[in-house]
């Protein structure tokens, strides 16, 4: 049996010359609404040049793929009719001061209570969703996926640019969010209680008003019986995405299937796993990842191997091996998405750029989808 999976991808709309957000999501949000086949997963996302898919429930990636390609090219054909790009980035490489929010009681609320915070959420992300049977595997999952986040962010990133300007980071965002009330990783919960328990302490502290700005790299969901892998930039393709995804899924299904048996050998100290994580979000996969089997860092592609033989079998289970290891070998050889913007903008600039995001978003399904 099939575990279930969806994701949530946010989309922006950049100006094609200055490669900064534009304001467009309201129209195109209300023509895509407007589709019975897009109407259920179509989402305002708070900035006003954003628009967000949150998918159907799969559970298998070739059934995923044309969805999600599917979502994508209405999204860039949407885009290209009223004059502008749309990009699946972590940040835009060029932003304003300060960015048009959505018009919505909600988030107009957390821009007076983050205030100057919101000058830099300029970002979009991949949240992919997993099924759990109850919230005490979810914690069991949490606990045992949390050390490899480190090794998911390296293989996630795809935000370099910022305000006109290199970061030297694969993951601009992952920094940017490190400012959050509860951003970065979560610590190790004893049980589903021990979980609830200290995320309800948190309500009413540093602008966390509702348990849906808990903004940890990995979470529980509270409206749907699913864990929750937030730390993704917005990937390039669609195939990135079910990388993660598959990935994802299949460490979820062996920490339950195993009952947690790693957490021991695996567990890392909160400081060192915070420490870890900013490591990839700066050197993704072009140097060395914290292995968690170690306790140090370490190649960057054995670390990825590493988890591919962990999860091997749940990945086989799922009828996933041989598609995931044939999205492993174009990782390795395309690299993460901020390694193909560096080498599109250092080709041809602002505009070379601007066309690795139209070219990307909306890929065809491959074959291994049919």
């Amino acid at each position: 049996m099939h575990a279930t999976f969806g994701v949530e991808e946010e989309f922006i709309f950049l100006d094609r010359e200055t490669l900064r957000p534009a304001d467009v999501a309201a129209p195109l949000f209300a023509r895509l609404h407007e589709d019975p086949e897009w109407s259920a997963t179509t989402h305002k996302e708070f900035l006003a040049s954003q628009i967000e898919h949150a998918s159907p429930v799969f559970d298998t990636l070739g059934g995923a793929l044309p969805v999600l390609s599917g979502f994508r090219r209405l999204v860039a054909d949407e885009a290209e009719r009223v004059g502008v790009l749309a990009a699946s980035i972590g940040t835009p490489p060029d932003t304003l001061a300060f960015p048009s929010i959505t018009h919505d009681e909600r988030y107009q609320r957390i821009v007076r209570d983050m205030a100057g915070l919101i000058a830099d959420h300029q970002m979009s992300g991949l949240h992919v969703h997993v099924g759990i049977p109850d919230r005490e595997a979810g914690v069991i999952a949490l606990n045992t996926a949390r050390p490899w986040l480190p090794l998911l962010t390296a293989i996630s990133g795809n935000s370099p640019f910022w305000r006109g300007y290199d970061t030297g980071y694969e993951s601009w965002r992952t920094v940017q969010l490190r400012r959050w009330p509860t951003a970065g990783s979560p610590p190790r919960f004893r049980d589903a209680n021990d979980y609830d328990r200290r995320i309800r302490r948190l309500l009413g502290i540093g602008g966390m008003t509702d348990l849906a700005l808990i903004a940890w790299n990995i979470r529980l969901s509270e409206h749907l019986p699913t864990i929750e892998f937030r730390m993704a930039d917005a990937q390039l393709t669609a195939e990135d995405t079910l990388l993660v995804a598959a990935l994802c899924r299949a460490l979820v299904r062996h920490a339950i299937e195993t009952d947690g048996r790693d957490i021991e050998e695996t567990d890392v100290a909160p400081e060192l796993l915070s420490a870890a994580v900013l490591h990839s979000a700066h050197a993704g996969l072009r140097a060395q990842v914290y292995d968690p089997v170690l306790g140090e860092l370490a190649d960057a592609r054995s670390v990825l191997d590493r988890l591919f033989a962990l999860v091997g079998p749940q990945l086989e289970a799922e009828g996933d091996l041989e598609v995931t290891a044939e999205l492993v070998a174009r990782l390795t050889q395309l690299g993460t998405g901020a390694a193909r913007q560096r080498s599109a903008f250092l080709r041809g600039g602002g505009e070379r750029l601007g066309r690795l995001f139209q070219t990307t978003i909306a890929g065809g399904p491959t074959e291994w989808a049919a």
